[in-house]
């Protein structure tokens, strides 16, 4: 233990001087704010011997705690500290560097609050000829591309063209040469999960045992000791993978690896060290044969209530779902007319930080209590397959596929009991 606290002090003593910031799973969100603060104080004094330098690391400081906390005003610090960086660049390739940074905020406003035309933006910021001078910057920039394109296409759905920018990620991992850096991680672990969805997407075990061991790699990778949020991404993913392996094959065996697989994500990490991580975990593992229990699910809509992220209407989805499905399971009729009645107080009262994609969840939960009741009671429910179609509508508009596709199916089977 002695030793390991040594070691984490001179993690922390190098941290200023070094480019890598995966030092930063280490942290928790509080103290990771106020490292984004110091480094924007620093980086603003006239006496900054290198202000580019200074304000890039600013604007990764500030975009690590907006993904980590769910904090959207932190994704305006980051752009701020993305345009003061071009302002100080000295050549093109800083230049450019500057460019990549405000793309990558572009990037994260899509993953927290959704919106399509914020990956238009990021790419459209991103040059479309001329290559950095550093093959480090070129990198970073192809790397970047890469993964914004996979998920517009992943938005499309067409399985076809996706193993297409599969392809296009492999290229740009290869040509990194072997060489460790971010960008080259983060792809990897982003590849890896997007050929996990084609494999479940095209039930095909020959995919999913490829990801599970690209994942498997992924996970021996990153140290429990020094890297445990992308410990906790790639077993997560390596869960959901083992979860559509025992769908397909009906294997309890299978499940139960799936369920040791989440407990050991999530218990990476305490729920205040990275909010956003263990609510996605929790997300990813209600989709699985083990879901989370009522009060975690709960806690990862606490965690996210209000403030207009994608995890919070998914969160609230979430939780929700599984109060209905445990009342439908007892036949508890007035259960559902109060959890209904929640619902419907909810819509009619504009609740801070509320978006269309809260609405679009809320109509789905609506639909689950329709077809619920509809089953118990043996008379057919009406009235909402409108509301469903404009729910699968506006959670397509705002990136959000897996609500719209809910949306989607519910509303058949909804049309199948009418």
């Amino acid at each position: 233990m002695f030793e390991f606290g040594r070691d984490l002090r001179k993690i922390f003593a190098q941290a200023r001087d070094s480019d890598d910031l995966s030092w930063l799973e280490l942290v928790g969100t509080d103290l990771l704010f106020q490292e984004a603060r110091q480094q924007t104080t620093d980086a603003g004094r006239v006496s900054c011997a290198r202000p580019h330098a200074a304000w890039s690391r600013a604007s990764a400081l500030w975009r690590e705690h907006a993904r980590r906390a769910g904090a959207t005003d932190s994704l305006i610090k980051a752009t701020d500290a993305a345009t003061d960086a071009a302002k100080h660049a000295r050549n093109a390739d800083e230049g450019a560097r500057a460019t990549i940074d405000a793309a990558r905020v572009l990037m994260l406003r899509f993953d927290l609050c959704g919106g399509p035309e914020h990956l238009e933006a990021s790419l459209a910021l991103l040059p479309a000829s001329g290559q950095p001078s550093q093959v480090a910057t070129a990198t970073a920039m192809a790397a970047l591309s890469a993964r914004v394109r996979a998920r517009q296409v992943w938005l499309g759905g067409d399985m076809t063209t996706l193993g297409t920018v599969l392809g296009m990620m492999d290229i740009v991992i290869r040509s990194a040469r072997g060489k460790a850096c971010t960008d080259i991680e983060e792809l990897r672990l982003e590849r890896a999960g997007l050929a996990l969805e084609l494999g479940v997407a095209l039930r095909d075990p020959k995919r999913l045992d490829e990801a599970g061991q690209t994942l498997q790699g992924l996970v021996a990778a990153a140290s429990p000791d020094y890297r445990p949020l992308s410990r906790a991404r790639a077993l997560t993913l390596c869960a959901s993978g083992m979860g559509a392996l025992a769908a397909m094959a009906n294997d309890p065996d299978a499940s139960e690896q799936a369920r040791v697989l989440f407990d050991a994500a999530a218990d990476q990490f305490t729920p205040d060290h990275s909010p956003m991580d263990w609510v996605a975990i929790q997300l990813v593992r209600s989709q699985a044969p083990t879901p989370p229990s009522q009060g975690v699910l709960n806690q990862a809509e606490d965690l996210t209530r209000g403030r207009g992220l994608t995890l919070g209407a998914l969160a609230r989805e979430a939780r929700y779902t599984r109060e209905i499905e445990v009342l439908a399971s007892l036949g508890d009729l007035p259960g559902l007319d109060q959890v209904e009645t929640r619902l419907l107080d909810g819509l009619r009262r504009t609740r801070p930080g509320t978006t269309e994609l809260d609405w679009a969840a809320d109509q789905v939960l609506l639909g689950r209590i329709a077809l619920a009741r509809s089953r118990l009671t043996g008379l057919a429910s009406g009235g909402l397959r409108m509301a469903l179609i404009e729910a699968a509508a506006t959670a397509r508009e705002q990136g959000v596929r897996s609500l719209a596709e809910r949306a989607d199916q519910l509303n058949e089977r909804l049309t199948v009991t009418v």
